[in-house]
């Protein structure tokens, strides 16, 4: 996939931005008319202003931008949003305020990272036994501490 098509939804809207050439994330920016404030523990759809359009077979994930989450506790309140190839509607982000403060939104902050992946989407069949691995059935710190 060599391109995106992206569609200003908002005149004003911003439009997904890669930091540095090894940056695998395009940040998504809040477009907003007045500034939001996420008291400590809401969530609130926070819209980007844009759509976009992406080939078959391929899909955008949504993911919390790092600093935000690690200094403010401010991440995608679905942890990661997915927008499936045959979406146009606006690209909005759930965003949940997860520390003790309030947080304010502005219009323009980067708010997420938006990461476009290759997807297989293989039929379901159902059986009745699955094949045997050494590790089995364990889980959830079977293979060592933690």
């Amino acid at each position: 996939m060599e391109k995106i098509s992206v569609k200003r939804i908002k005149p004003f809207a911003r439009l997904p931005e890669r930091q540095t050439a090894g940056s695998v994330g395009y940040d998504i920016s809040a477009c907003l008319e007045s500034d939001i404030v996420l008291k400590p523990g809401e969530t609130q759809k926070v819209g980007s202003g844009i759509a976009i359009a992406l080939e078959p077979g391929y899909a955008a994930f949504i993911y919390a931008r790092s600093g935000l989450g690690i200094n403010f506790g401010v991440i995608p309140a679905n942890c990661v949003g997915v927008i499936d190839s045959d979406y146009r509607g606006e690209v909005i982000v759930g965003l949940k305020n997860t520390s003790n403060e309030p947080y304010e939104v502005k219009h323009g902050d980067r708010i997420a990272q938006m990461v476009i992946k290759k997807s297989e989407t293989p039929d379901i069949v159902l059986c009745d036994d699955l094949e045997k691995t050494e590790r089995g059935v364990g889980g959830f710190g079977s293979t060592g501490q933690g």
